[in-house]
């Protein structure tokens, strides 16, 4: 009976269930091939950036020099500082107002909020050559103009068109996260005697921490790595990385433009881990 049961034991674990779909050869195959479809430009990009080579087409050796030309170019440090501290303002003004939109459009209800929540998520829907002609056009009809403005108020336009783009992103992830909460926590907490605010703070906004950081990751990156918007909507003493790098590619693709975005891209890899990890910590610290 036991060698009986040993032979049906193996026979189980030999078969694949209708369910296990990560053990089908074709499905394995499919993923590999979508990763490196998805992965290998991005690879190649970083590999060529140590190529010893001005023409970077044919491998000439391994070098790191075009790094610290990079790292010497003063015009793409400075454009570099620029865009991250877009993202940076950008990240926490849209996190703000994504999580109070959010936090309006679950709560309450009032007059015309489908169309207002239509409307918030137009940035989202539309292209963003229309939104970048059309913050160009506003900025030019309203005459805000920061080309005489000190650094790093001069890079006020950008801040406020990456914002309008970011933040219903924002939003729309944490509303996300809303849906979730269970309104008796509140509730329950309203019968104790607390007030409006006090289970804004102690209650819904650490129900709301994932949503916040996934939002702020979300709109972190986004602002960083705009080109669109951000090229209409510049000046031309508010140079950003994104449009710094597309007049080097305009010239030549040259190791020194591979150097300068894989930095771009490590930092990104950086702050997503980063900010995976306190995600998951947050989890982990409340189902615990």
């Amino acid at each position: 009976m036991s060698l009986l049961g040993n032979l049906l034991s193996r026979r189980g674990k030999s078969e694949i269930g209708p369910l296990e779909y990560h053990r089908r050869l074709w499905l394995r195959v499919t993923v590999a091939l979508t990763l490196i479809f998805l992965y290998m430009p991005i690879l190649t990009l970083i590999a060529f950036s140590f190529n010893d080579s001005k023409r970077n087409v044919v491998w000439r050796g391994f070098t790191f020099k075009y790094y610290e030309k990079a790292m010497n170019n003063s015009e793409l440090i400075e454009a570099f500082v620029n865009s991250l501290t877009i993202a940076f303002v950008s990240t926490i003004v849209s996190v703000i107002l994504g999580a109070l939109t959010a936090y309006v459009l679950w709560r309450f209800r009032f007059p015309f909020r489908a169309a207002y929540e239509g409307a918030m998520a137009l940035p989202v829907v539309i292209p963003e050559i229309c939104m970048g002609v059309a913050l160009m056009v506003f900025f030019l009809r309203t005459g805000f103009n920061t080309g005489g403005w000190v650094w790093p108020f001069n890079l006020s336009a950008i801040t406020i068109a990456h914002i309008a783009f970011s933040f219903p992103f924002a939003a729309i992830v944490i509303r996300a996260r809303l849906e979730s909460f269970n309104t008796e926590l509140s509730e329950s907490a309203k019968d104790l005697g607390a007030s409006e605010y006090q289970v804004f703070k102690d209650i819904i906004v650490p129900h709301m921490k994932p949503g916040l950081i996934a939002g702020a990751l979300l709109a972190f990156t986004l602002s960083l790595d705009d080109f669109v918007i951000t090229f209409f909507t510049s000046g031309p003493n508010t140079l950003t990385f994104p449009v710094k790098i597309y007049s080097m590619v305009r010239f030549s693709v040259t190791p020194e433009v591979n150097a300068a975005s894989t930095i771009l891209i490590v930092i990104t890899v950086i702050i997503t881990a980063l900010a995976l990890r306190l995600q998951n910590r947050n989890n982990m610290l409340q189902a615990g």
